[in-house]
């Protein structure tokens, strides 16, 4: 797992070869993420919200591209040790690494981030209902962007506050205000 850009970029974590997660590929977070400058004013030091946080390397590059804090939910007490462990390393406190069910964070948080990224696994049946969760429960602030990573067989065009959708190999990313 390599950071693409920013304060950490060039910075390498090897991910355990026993973890269920998949990382986002380097192309396809690359890629996004060039897109994502478009959307996102970095120099407001944003505050973001990785869900499914898995390898924590949307966690990594949110900080490393100047987030003033991200929030990292993980289900897997393996992976949140592996993501806490890199924070160490890096000594970076402006992220925040919680063990917990995501449909419960959801419920129950109540604050509202700039940035909101969701990776579940493909296969979750609520995955078609997860947009509607993060935005009805208002952990979106004003201007607040939401990204939902997931497989070809989800389309969410059709939602009424989609805006994009990027494809990079069989990674995709829709996108919503």
């Amino acid at each position: 797992m390599r950071v693409i850009t920013g304060k950490y970029k060039g910075r390498h974590f090897d991910v355990p070869r026993t973890f269920k997660a998949r990382p986002t590929t380097d192309f396809a977070k690359e890629n996004l993420f060039n897109v994502l400058n478009g959307y996102i004013d970095w120099g407001k030091k944003p505050k973001a919200l990785d869900l499914f946080a898995g390898t924590g390397s949307i966690t990594l590059e949110l900080l490393s591209r100047g987030c003033s804090r991200v929030i990292s939910i993980e289900k897997e007490a393996l992976h949140c040790r592996f993501i806490q462990g890199f924070l160490d390393k890096l000594q970076d406190t402006n992220a925040i690494v919680v063990r917990g069910d995501v449909f419960k964070y959801i419920n129950t948080c109540r604050d509202k981030f700039d940035i909101v990224f969701a990776d579940p696994p493909y296969i979750l049946k609520e995955i078609h209902e997860l947009p509607d969760m993060i935005l009805m429960h208002g952990l979106l602030a004003q201007d607040g962007l939401l990204i939902v990573e997931h497989g070809k067989d989800h389309d969410f065009s059709d939602h009424p506050r989609f805006v994009d959708h990027r494809v990079y190999g069989s990674v995709n990313f829709s996108l919503f205000r």
